[in-house]
């Protein structure tokens, strides 16, 4: 049955290493699933409806990608996303969460049009395969800079960031810094012995520790100080009525002090960071998977985008942010995961959680920290396949501006913009015009704009 839908086979992979990254993604991703309901309840959003309404969306969206795309992509809410609904549209501008979530549903709506339309695939296929392998590259850096904040090893500082005490609060932060710094080791030391799921082995070999050094008193529990017990605090909870919190709400809205303007600047800024985080993601993590043909095209990437569009509306109607591709699905491609019953099993487990969710979320984040980080590592690889020579440098510089923008400045989508604005800029300014396609303008007058306007 399994390889009647995911053509195994044909991919070179098998149910046992498909299953296995699946429950990688998941693992790495399990963390959205207490993160979400705390940023969304910061704008007055049940934070019980929320998990339930951000587990069945992220199950609708993968297992869409699984059967339609045939593709290992996770979906969940979207990182970043949830931050600009609470903070900046609920919290900055005083719109309500429910106009909130119908900008958000709308955004979808758009983006299920663009997709049947070819759009997302034409802006997907115009992107150079230079530029691809630095947005790989990028991509890399960036989810190794969330893994280590994520193990508390990366800290604000007077230079912005540095390197945690290990020695200050020991037995609370400390410890987990250290923790994660083994669980690295321990994850790289598998992948050089090529031990199958050495990335979800390496997970759960560092929470197994965390909760040995709780129980001889090394890691000391203090929620004030957001130092939680490592042991879950239950393991099954069935009651589903809060999400009637949140259900259809985005259809109960009162535009009343909002303006049509703002209401369309919020629409078009989810969209913006929406649709180049989406292709951002695909690209970095299909790079990974050797998934691209000769012309940096990715097959069948309509059904992944249409994915995505179709789980953001769905998901706002529950009473979630926007859902997109999560770039954490790289940990599942690094684990071998190549077709959608990857997907299909981080869904299922998405599905569960709505079950299970005291035992998921108590997977503590600097057990999944070396993960991203190990993946962080895997994508950069890819950074050997620039051609870095003074006969190539119009496509070195904008794919390195690219890769530096991710992580300095946090977000896949301004690597994006920066890499296709240089990119075009110095074809022009070196009298390679004629090798930019017509919509690579389009995006880089598109992306001047947002800088000027947004």
């Amino acid at each position: 049955m399994f390889e009647k839908f995911f053509k195994l086979k044909e991919n070179n992979t098998t149910v046992k290493t498909e299953v296995a990254a699946g429950v990688t993604t998941f693992m790495t991703m399990a963390y959205i699933l207490a993160v979400n309901p705390s940023i969304l309840s910061e704008a007055g959003m049940n934070a019980n409806a929320v998990l339930i309404a951000t587990c069945l969306a992220s199950f609708i969206g993968t297992l869409f990608m699984a059967f339609v795309a045939n593709m290992p992509f996770a979906l969940s809410a979207g990182m970043g996303l949830n931050a600009y609904l609470a903070y900046t549209v609920v919290l900055g501008q005083g719109i309500s969460w429910q106009v909130a979530l119908f900008a958000v549903f709308i955004e979808g709506i758009i983006f299920i049009v663009l997709s049947l339309t070819n759009v997302r695939e034409a802006i997907f296929n115009a992107i150079p395969l230079t530029l691809k392998k630095g947005v790989s590259v990028g991509i890399g850096l960036f989810i190794a800079f969330i893994g280590l904040q994520n193990a508390g090893l990366a800290v604000d500082a007077s230079t912005l960031v540095t390197i945690t005490s290990f020695t200050e609060n020991f037995s609370t932060h400390g410890i987990c810094a250290l923790l994660a710094v083994i669980g690295l080791l321990i994850t790289a030391t598998l992948y050089i012995k090529n031990v199958r799921g050495a990335i979800l082995i390496g997970i759960v070999a560092t929470w197994g520790i965390g909760m040995v050094c709780q129980l001889v008193g090394i890691y000391v529990p203090n929620p004030e100080v957001g130092a939680y017990s490592l042991f879950p605090a239950g393991i099954m909870s069935a009651d589903f009525s809060a999400l009637g919190e949140t259900f259809g709400q985005c259809f109960k809205i009162d535009f009343s002090g909002v303006g049509l303007f703002n209401f369309v600047v919020v629409i078009f800024s989810f969209l913006f960071v929406d649709l180049f985080d989406t292709l951002g993601t695909l690209i970095g993590v299909a790079t990974k998977a050797d998934m691209l043909d000769e012309e940096g095209r990715l097959p069948n990437v309509k059904p992944a985008l249409l994915a995505d569009a179709v789980a953001t509306s769905a998901g706002a109607v529950l009473g979630t942010s926007t859902v997109t591709t999560f770039v954490e699905s790289s940990a599942g491609v690094a684990a071998g995961g190549r077709t959608g019953l990857t997907a299909l099993t981080t869904g299922v487990l998405f599905l569960l959680a709505t079950l299970f969710s005291p035992l998921f979320t108590s997977i503590p984040s600097f057990a999944t920290a070396p993960a991203l980080i190990f993946v962080g590592f895997l994508m950069f690889e890819s950074v050997v396949e620039i051609t870095f020579d003074s006969q190539n440098l119009t496509e070195a510089i904008p794919a390195y501006l690219c890769i530096l923008a991710m992580p300095l400045f946090y977000s896949i989508s301004e690597g994006i913009c920066i890499g296709v604005i240089s990119y075009v800029v110095l074809q022009a300014a070196t009298g390679k015009a004629k090798k930019v396609t017509p919509l690579m303008y389009v995006l880089a007058a598109l992306f001047v704009l947002k800088y000027i306007f947004l």
